[in-house]
């Protein structure tokens, strides 16, 4: 509950600090008082956007700060610990706003973004304000309404969870398939040309060898011929050097101890010899081995022109990079059949996780059908209650396309003159029937959930009289469960408030400012007096203030 409300330096307040009740807590006063700038100020620490027009004083800062006792709530608990703030016995929000525009938001004295102390807020606070009336014309809401009754909450967090896991993985399945699209545009001609490839079957540097292997082929005659002379030369001429060398070395041989030099030279011939010997026996392989051959000619010339195809298709130079091209081709042949494995994978997770996400919208639209009738008979009785004995409420479920909220199309129907025209609440209820419809929700709703504080901005507006008297029933009974805080006009409903502040204006060094004080017994009396019959008091109108508050 809120505890405390501390405002400095905003619009006409200079600085003021509000302890609440735990019940009910009305706040009355004059129009114009500065009641909805109380309203402001409290919105400001629920996540409210500001500007620097709220500065009562440029020079300084504006300060707003609530504390709130949360009770062991085990949603705060949770919030606070996963936002990493200190968890304490009070929790305090902030607000400060500087002259230069600039807004800082605190939660325990540490800093926070807006969107942290919205989410915060709305564990803490359900603020109603004049105009709110409109979102009960929302699906949404009305859709939120059966779901709180229902005691919904874990049950839609799972549906939602899988809902938006389908979401996540069917995105993922339909980029997929997008990607096998454009693929298979080109698959036939990827395939077409990895099959050229693969045909021919090329082997590192083939081409560059085959074209060194047919020069050669091509001069076998010639190489063949001067190979045979070599030989013929070396070891079967008249006059071989072989066997040349071999003399020299025998001549010098025999003399080779008379001179110092001459037993180096004798080895350098013998290795000479040695030497030659084993080239010309090389030389006389390779001469066997060159043959000229028109077949393997033949092939060769054939196997260098399909090569010499491709090097020209693929604007490239070498058999390796005809190989690159050729891997490339086959990873991306390869790719396509991956996709399609995985979509087949991405296609079976979809349709589990539809399977899933629509069982567990069936249990969703099982419990909010089940509330139906129960909303219906407890509403239709409220608004008796506050003086709308013709209104009916009708409560439409109908079968929607899967959604995040599952699979129903909610409508709120309205009959405010018992004709059994129902139609939508948006269409034919007036503002006066807003407000009373949803004060009679929100008062069965709030059994449901576990809001701390309740906060209504005039939703007793249009009314008046008894009507005004059952709302103040109403808001009471809530007040037993929740706190509740309502600024109001109607005496009906001051007087049924545990602690009644007034908000009035006072001048001080020649400045309007906007002050607050809680009321004491004879104060309330006589502030619902006035409400009652106006400024002049008058015997009567205390009397009947008198009664309505003992009443």
């Amino acid at each position: 509950m809120l505890k405390n409300l501390h405002i400095q330096n905003y619009a006409i307040i200079d600085e003021l600090t509000i302890k609440f009740s735990s019940q009910l807590n009305i706040i009355t006063g004059e129009t114009g008082a500065g009641k909805s700038i109380l309203m402001g100020a409290l919105g400001l620490i629920l996540g409210n956007r500001a500007d620097t027009s709220v500065l009562s004083d440029k020079e300084k800062k504006c300060v707003i700060e609530g504390s709130f006792s949360t009770a062991e709530k085990k949603e705060v608990k949770s919030f606070l610990k996963a936002n990493d703030l200190d968890e304490t016995g009070e929790l305090v929000a902030r607000r400060e706003i500087t002259a230069n525009g600039k807004s800082r938001a605190f939660i325990n004295d540490t800093p926070v973004n807006l969107s942290q102390l919205q989410q915060l807020s709305s564990l803490l606070v359900d603020l109603h304000q004049q105009f709110d009336t409109l979102e009960l014309t929302e699906n949404d809401f009305q859709r939120e309404v059966l779901d709180a009754l229902a005691g919904n909450e874990n049950l839609l967090q799972q549906y939602q969870a899988v809902y938006k896991n389908y979401l996540s993985v069917k995105k993922e399945w339909e980029e997929l398939t997008v990607r096998q699209s454009s693929a298979n545009k080109e698959l036939d001609y990827y395939k077409f040309l990895f099959g050229e490839l693969e045909d021919v079957s090329l082997k590192e540097n083939e081409l560059e060898e085959l074209e060194t292997e047919l020069k050669l082929l091509n001069s076998s005659e010639e190489i063949k011929s001067v190979l045979s002379a070599a030989v013929y030369s070396l070891q079967e001429g008249e006059q071989p050097v072989v066997q040349q060398l071999k003399a020299l070395v025998n001549q010098l041989n025999s003399f080779a101890s008379l001179h110092t030099q001459l037993p180096e030279l004798v080895q350098r011939l013998q290795s000479s010899q040695i030497e030659i010997s084993d080239i010309a026996s090389e030389l006389e392989y390779i001469n066997d081995a060159v043959n000229y051959d028109a077949k393997r000619i033949e092939i060769v010339n054939d196997r260098l022109s399909a090569g010499y195809k491709l090097l020209k298709k693929h604007s490239v130079k070498t058999t390796n990079e005809l190989l690159l091209i050729q891997a490339d081709l086959e990873q991306k042949l390869q790719q396509v059949l991956n996709i399609e494995e995985m979509i087949s994978k991405k296609l079976k997770a979809t349709e589990q996780l539809l399977k899933e996400a629509t069982a567990i919208s069936s249990k969703l639209t099982e419990q909010r059908i089940k509330q139906v009738k129960p909303l219906e008979d407890k509403v239709n009785k409220l608004l008796l209650q506050v003086g709308m004995p013709n209104a009916r409420l009708k409560v439409e479920v109908k079968s929607s396309a899967l959604n995040l909220s599952g699979a129903d199309a909610i409508e709120f129907l309205f009959d405010a003159n018992k004709n059994n025209r129902f139609e939508p609440v948006s269409k034919v209820a007036s503002g006066g029937e807003l407000s009373r419809l949803m004060l009679s929700i929100k008062s069965l709703v709030a059994q449901s959930v576990s809001m701390p504080t309740l906060i209504f901005d005039e939703i007793d507006t249009g009314i008046s009289g008894e009507a005004a008297r059952q709302v103040g029933i109403i808001m009471k009974g809530l007040a037993k469960r929740h706190q509740v805080i309502a600024i109001t006009h109607q005496p009906q409903i001051a007087a049924r408030a545990d602690a009644h502040y007034f908000v009035y204006k006072k001048e001080s060094l020649g400045k309007i400012k906007t002050h607050v004080r809680l009321l004491d017994d004879k104060e309330r009396v006589e502030a619902i007096a006035k409400m009652l019959s106006g400024e002049q008091l008058s015997d009567a109108s205390i009397k009947i203030a008198k009664e309505m508050v003992e009443g």
